[in-house]
């Protein structure tokens, strides 16, 4: 269950009840921020909540972490008493995966609301127990005409802007979860490994922003100590805690989980670092993600160790999770007239392909851990995205992404859009062939939002090969504009039983819809 890049490896971007100990507090008592330092007597504790991932209309992995070795007990029930509870056994935990487990629910009802409770229990003395954390998910339906609807953003604690006590944290999550959506589909850059959390940073009118901060976030994470720590450090806030114990998420890893725009075999001329092997830190890095996700294809009961997936959600939906980092090529100008490897790989792509044009879902949410016509730079002559700044025909990146959408023309597979984050900014782009160098596909739409909790940026420049055209946008005016200053984005998407219709909301932050979009259900292009 390794982190298997291109090349081998050698080791920006309800509230529930007993979902916490202690919800008053942003840090947590020193025992649980220091999990391996704990105390022999007294009984297990969960005080880092629950999670539930990759949630489908009959199963779901829930997932906590305990304060010590520790056997994770879960029961599942349709009511809030847990009348007729359902046990499930899962696994021993301990020091092999900092503390947490997940266990997979099988045979769960379809479009059902579950609660379900977690247990950890001494591995010597199974009578002696922690008191329970609580958490809800709704199952997919498996009747159309319940409809979906879920939300979609990014880029958490980036920029050196993070848990700030002064304005209540990221309160963002409250708000996400006041919205009870069916899901949460986080497209990258779950942490900033590669940025550090000072205790405190003056903004340009003069006000501080003050930070949560811990050991781990005062460097660039090397060791997998380090990565686990950053992984943690965002589940010190309540909010995201609160959240995670009622709505599932779908997670994507992208640059930051590792650190900025790293690509398999780079190696690192970077003197924050003493490892300068980027597939060493990718290693530590994804053994930590796994840990703490609750991921289908990384679980180690039936997963085959990568990131990219289908989630089905059900008659209307179906849920595509691209790895953009693990099988690219490395950065560059991006000219090259011929590139079989591109950004995803060329095995990701046929798997793409094939899953796609297997696809009887009304809509095929392509979730995209980076854009596709938006520049975005990584130096002054490479890049980091498919864009390559030139607005000519397919080269570099931009053939594997010509290959798919001539693919989705010619199948005559409908209902497509895409989603991301990563740039820092909310839009709306259109793309359609009349505006494109390359004509050969069918008009679709990607829409961009984020970030939850870190620097905004201003809106990159369109690379026109595919034709895009930017419908909408909401950026700052300038780099790294605080949370204080500029508002979070977030996406939401809601499909209607009934008619099979898609909106698309873009949302700041405060409860503003900035822009909204409907697209009509079984058509090749919009």
């Amino acid at each position: 269950m390794s982190y298997r890049p291109r090349i081998p490896s050698p080791d920006r971007r309800t509230v529930l009840r007993g979902s916490l100990a202690a919800s008053a507090a942003l840090t947590l008592p020193l025992a649980a921020t220091a999990a391996p330092a704990f105390a022999l007597s007294g009984r297990p504790r969960a005080a880092w909540g629950v999670q539930v991932g990759d949630v489908t209309a009959s199963s779901a992995l829930v997932w906590v972490r305990s304060d010590r070795p520790a056997r994770m007990i879960v029961e599942t029930s349709a009511t809030e008493s847990f009348r007729r509870a359902r046990t499930w056994h899962g696994p021993l935990v301990g020091s092999g995966t900092d503390f947490t487990g997940t266990t997979p629910l099988y045979g769960l009802p379809a479009g059902e609301q579950v609660h379900y409770r977690v247990t950890l229990a001494d591995p010597d003395d199974p009578r002696r127990t922690g008191e329970p954390v609580y958490g809800t998910f709704r199952t997919a339906a498996a009747r159309r005409r319940d409809g979906v609807r879920f939300l979609w953003s990014g880029d958490i604690a980036g920029q050196g802007w993070g848990i700030n006590p002064d304005i209540g944290g990221y309160r963002v999550y409250d708000e996400m979860r006041r919205l009870d959506p069916d899901f949460f589909l986080c497209s990258g850059d779950n942490i900033y490994a590669d940025g550090v959390i000072e205790p405190s940073v003056t903004l340009p009118d003069g006000r501080v922003w003050r930070n949560v901060t811990t050991e781990e976030k005062a460097k660039v994470a090397e060791t997998l100590a380090e990565y686990r720590g950053n992984f943690r450090y965002n589940l010190l806030d309540d909010n995201l805690r609160k959240f995670n114990a009622q709505v599932p998420s779908i997670i994507q890893w992208d640059d930051h989980e590792v650190r900025n725009n790293w690509y398999p075999g780079q190696i690192l001329d970077d003197v924050r670092y003493t490892e300068k092997n980027v597939d060493v830190l990718a290693a530590r890095s994804m053994r930590a993600f796994r840990e703490y996700f609750p991921v289908s294809t990384l679980h180690e009961s039936s997963g085959d160790g990568r990131v990219h997936r289908v989630v089905r959600h059900g008659p209307l939906l179906d849920v595509f999770v691209l790895d953009m980092r693990s099988f690219r090529n490395a950065n560059s100008p991006g000219r090259q007239p011929d590139d079989t490897t591109g950004i995803l790989g060329a095995e990701q792509l046929e798997w793409l392909k094939r899953e796609l044009s297997r696809s009887r879902a009304v809509w095929k949410v392509i979730a995209a851990d980076m854009p596709l016509g938006l520049v975005v730079t990584d130096g002054a002559t490479d890049f980091e995205a498919v864009a390559q700044g030139d607005p000519g025909a397919p080269l570099g990146r931009e053939l594997q992404i010509a290959e798919l959408l001539r693919f989705i023309k010619h199948r005559r597979i409908t209902g497509t859009l895409w989603l991301t984050a990563d740039v820092h900014y909310t839009s709306a782009q259109h793309y359609a062939p009349e505006r494109a160098a390359f004509k050969d596909f069918a008009p679709f739409w990607e829409f961009v939002s984020g970030p939850l909790a870190a620097g905004g940026f201003p809106a990159n420049a369109l690379d026109s090969t595919f034709g895009p055209d930017r419908v909408f946008v909401r950026a700052p005016d300038r780099a790294n504009v605080s949370p204080m200053e500029s508002p979070q984005f977030f996406g939401e998407v809601d499909i209607d039983g009934d008619s099979g219709e898609l909106t698309v909301r873009l949302r700041a932050q405060g409860g503003s819809v900035l822009f909204s979009k409907v697209l009509q259900p079984g058509r090749v292009g919009q």
